[in-house]
Parts: C-alpha cells; structure tokens; sequence
C-alpha cells in the first residue's frame, strides 16, 4: 500500500469513527448505524475514493475544493463539530495525531498558496 493509499485509509477511518459516535449518542444505535449516518458513512467512503487530491492533501478539511453535496457537507460538518472534541476521549491517540497532521498540512498549504 502507498502513501497516498495509506492516507486515503487513515481518513475514511477517522470520519466512519466519527460518524459512529455521533450517530451513537444522538440517535442511540450501537452497532450498526442509522439508516442517515450509514448514508452520511457511504458518500463519505465514497467521495473520498473518487478525490483527485490525495497525493496532495491530508484531510478534507483542508482541501480547497468541497466535493461533496451541499447537504451532505452540512451533516458531515455536524458531525465533526460534536465529534471531534469528543475523539479525544473516545480514540486519543488517533484524535491527537489527526490534529497533528492537519495543523502541519493546513502550514504547508498556507506557505504554498503565498508563494
């Protein structure tokens, strides 16, 4: 597996946690998600396998393109607002190392759109 492959894994993994977090504490399923969340899960799963920048981003959060459907993006965006902070309880180690690579990236575009 590639790096490019690697990252691409790294992402869908972290969003389908966070997707079942919230999905766990706000419609109260335990192992398998609602049928919205598995929806949300799929498009996520989905998009992020079709993206054209991978090799050149980290995260979608800092990719200047939003490929996904402005309904979607809505629901993606609250699940991340509850889930994100609660990640660090819930998977500490992957939650640190994803703000880690997001904040070292999100520098690195920054330098590169100066430039």
């Amino acid at each position: 597996m590639n790096r490019t492959d690697r990252k691409r894994e790294r992402e869908k993994e972290i969003v389908l946690l966070m997707i079942r977090l919230y999905c766990c504490k706000h419609h109260g399923t335990r192992k398998e998600l609602c049928p919205e969340c598995r929806e949300l899960a799929e498009y996520s799963v989905w998009r992020s396998d079709r993206c054209p920048f991978m090799e050149t981003k980290t995260f979608c959060s800092n990719c200047r393109v939003h490929c996904y459907k402005p309904i979607m993006r809505e629901k993606i965006k609250e699940v991340m607002r509850f889930s994100g902070p609660r990640m660090m309880l819930h998977h500490p180690v992957m939650a640190v190392r994803h703000v880690m690579e997001s904040r070292k990236e999100k520098r690195r575009l920054e330098k590169e759109y100066e430039n």
